[in-house]
């Protein structure tokens, strides 16, 4: 029974001591000549083809294959001491056989995320005054990234126990560092440019497609501009694309946007440039103008009308001011100063005189987008009896398979001749409005539909329904839809429709009002 004890105890100082020993023979090895030690890192370069895998089923992990019985008591409060510890910096795990608490080796190599245990490099990541001290380990982050590999397998590989990165953000190394190490995506909407760009001069780019998707999905009037701005500067054609779709849907509110006024110059002159911009031309100046305040702060200028004119540049010529309604023109761009007197009496003669001076400005109006519709009934009939409306909701629901962006509504007027209506629309998803309007439109007692337009286009997303309800004032009766589809394709786009619980006036997928969604794709 001694003897037995006594092997155990060697063989946990074995254990213990494999450490320092492999430390002390790579000590010794190290000091071996230098022909040996060139030759084996001279290795040849090697080519990656990263290739993305279309299946059905997903692929599993081994701890998906594998799941992991549930640890005692004991283990979980080791393995949730141990996660909390990683995710704090520079914590080392104590207790021994802490593998053993992790079935899978993803497990085990996520336990080394920011953890200083077995670290043998260690970045400063940020800018002076915002610096963060980051552990690493140079197998892992070569495994993950060609370019620590290069960096530090590689020929011209440094032995550096420190590496400074000043243009990357602490939180966006950690996120692509996460990735690396656990194979988990941990986005944030205020770090995800950050993440892309740390994934891009890494050449992470499973990361950086998950941050391209991230982008798109939350893409809106709000951060179009900026985000167009960035996928120029990270080369995403695709995400370039779904900026350029709701810029032009939705130009008014990206051009009122604060983040239209964080973009670069180069960006701003294409938007100014850009033909199918869905905005009145005095919204697109004033954005200009505001861009040019903001501009001179970023330069230390005065926000003075020179300074303003000076940071716009040529950019200004691509305002197309004399395609501004008359009233717009005169109580507000030749009022704003920015104008010289000279440019400010051709454009008003532009206006009034036969003949008409040259401009520098562009006078050609802008194409802007042609909205398309979609129309859901076969048919339309009226009764003598039939479709009244006192106070009551026609409500339908619809879901389209691609992005867009409705808006208005095509309603049914009169079936007594000309008549004034009065409708308050509506767009909601899952009981939250996301437009409204109350306006009028006159029909003229003919079956065809009338346009009733949301203040904003508004942007659907595809694969969830939304509901379109509107309450009408007016004569009580009036032209009704009949032999309603559920399923109609308009253009690229497929739309379903199906009942709405909102509807208390009879209208549904069969028949009733609503017969037309109008949008833009």
């Amino acid at each position: 029974m001694v003897d037995e004890k006594g092997k155990n105890m060697k063989c946990l100082t074995f254990f213990l001591m494999l450490p320092e020993t492999v430390k002390n023979r790579s000590k010794k090895s190290s000091k071996k000549g230098n022909s040996s030690s060139s030759s084996s890192s001279k290795l040849p370069p090697v080519c990656y083809e990263i290739i993305t895998l279309k299946t059905k089923k997903k692929k599993k992990m081994a701890a998906d294959i594998f799941p992991r019985k549930k640890p005692t008591n004991t283990n979980t409060t080791a393995v949730q001491q141990y996660h909390q510890q990683n995710l704090n910096n520079n914590n080392t795990i104590p207790a021994p056989n802490w593998q053993g608490l992790y079935p899978t080796i993803r497990e085990r190599n996520a336990v080394m995320f920011n953890n200083d245990l077995m670290a043998d490099v260690h970045f400063v990541v940020g800018p002076p005054g915002g610096t963060q001290r980051l552990p690493g380990h140079k197998y892992v982050l070569a495994v993950g990234s060609s370019v620590f590999h290069a960096m530090f397998y590689g020929e011209l590989a440094e032995d550096k126990d420190e590496i400074r990165i000043p243009d990357v953000e602490p939180a966006a190394f950690l996120a692509m560092l996460k990735y690396i190490y656990c194979d988990e995506i941990d986005l944030a909407a205020d770090t995800v440019l950050a993440t892309l760009y740390a994934a891009k001069k890494y050449i992470v780019p499973h990361l950086a497609r998950a941050c391209v998707n991230f982008l798109e999905t939350s893409l809106s009037a709000k951060n179009a501009c900026v985000l167009l701005s960035q996928s120029c500067l990270f080369e995403e054609p695709d995400l370039t694309q779904r900026c350029w779709e709701v810029i032009d849907a939705q130009a008014e509110l990206a051009l009122k946007s604060e983040g239209f006024c964080d973009i670069d110059f180069q960006t701003l002159e294409s938007i100014l440039r850009r033909e199918t911009l869905n905005a009145k031309e005095i919204v697109v100046f004033e954005a200009a103008l505001n861009w040019a305040e903001v501009e001179c702060q970023r330069q230390e200028l005065m926000a003075t009308i020179e300074n303003k004119r000076k940071v716009l540049g040529k950019a200004l010529y691509l305002i197309r001011i004399p395609t501004m309604a008359l009233d717009d023109f005169a109580n507000g761009a030749a009022q704003s100063g920015i104008l010289t007197l000279n440019e400010t009496n051709d454009i008003f003669l532009w206006y009034t005189a036969a003949k008409k001076p040259e401009l520098q400005f562009v006078s050609k109006p802008r194409k802007g987008l042609v909205p398309q519709r979609c129309h859901r009934f076969q048919s339309c009939a009226y009764r003598s009896n039939q479709w009244r409306y006192r106070g009551r909701c026609d409500s339908i629901q619809f879901a389209v398979d691609k992005r867009v962006f409705i808006a208005g509504f095509g309603l049914y007027g009169s079936s007594c001749g000309s008549a004034e209506y009065s409708a308050k629309i509506e767009l909601k998803r899952q009981g939250v409005i996301l437009g409204q309007n109350l306006s009028k439109y006159f029909s003229d007692g003919s079956s065809n539909t009338f346009p009733v337009w949301f203040e904003y286009p508004v942007q659907i997303e595809p694969d969830t329904f939304y509901t379109a309800s509107v309450i009408l004032d007016g004569n009580e009766l009036s032209y009704f839809g009949q032999e309603g589809m559920t399923e109609v394709q308009c253009g690229k786009v497929t739309v379903q429709f199906q009942c709405s619980s909102d509807s208390t006036n009879g209208t549904g997928v069969q028949g009733g009002q609503i017969p037309e969604l109008i949008f833009y794709a």
